[in-house]
């Protein structure tokens, strides 16, 4: 039996003796003609020729790798806006549980992008990709007007803590003298 080249289905030759029941015993007493076997046969309904197949096979491959990679990115955005509004809204925030959420989000992302570095030109990523730099510098901003604040209320308990330690043995007489 001969097969073109192109689009193919698959489909069982009938036997030539005819078999309504296989068990194990009778297919390996069978003579190998009495064996269903699969073979190729032209798809003669499709009309497609060999690169009309290959090339809706990359497409359709190409679509699966934009998809995931806007799952991946769509992923990421949806955990800086979480912490993002839980920094906006005065909510208490789990720094360890988002960061290492961000961390695996992140690398999720570097690692699709690295491997589908030609993706990188397609309209839709290039916008998801500028909606979530937004995202990360609005977030950026806020942790940043955070970290300050932390920064702001540590130094003020710092210097309490010395005021509270010390008897002003030392401190007094400088304050006297007026150094």
């Amino acid at each position: 039996m001969q097969v073109e080249q192109g689009a193919t289905t698959q489909v069982m030759e009938q036997p030539v003796v005819e078999q309504h029941v296989l068990d194990i015993e009778a297919v390996t007493e069978a003579e190998p003609r009495d064996v269903l076997l699969p073979a190729l046969l032209p798809d003669v309904g499709s009309g497609m020729t060999p690169d009309d197949a290959d090339a809706a096979r990359l497409e359709a491959m190409r679509s699966e790798e934009v998809a995931g990679l806007l799952v991946a990115i769509r992923r990421l955005e949806d955990i800086i806006e979480e912490e993002t509004t839980a920094l906006a809204t005065g909510q208490k925030v789990d720094f360890d549980d988002f960061s290492a959420r961000k961390s695996r989000s992140m690398l999720e992302f570097v690692r699709l992008m690295r491997a589908r570095m030609h993706l990188g030109r397609e309209i839709e990523i290039t916008e998801e990709i500028q909606r979530l730099r937004e995202k990360l510098e609005r977030n950026r901003s806020l942790l940043e007007m955070h970290y300050d604040a932390v920064r702001e209320v540590a130094s003020i308990i710092v210097r309490a803590i010395k005021e509270a330690e010390s008897d002003g043995t030392y401190t007094g007489r400088a304050a006297q003298d007026g150094k």
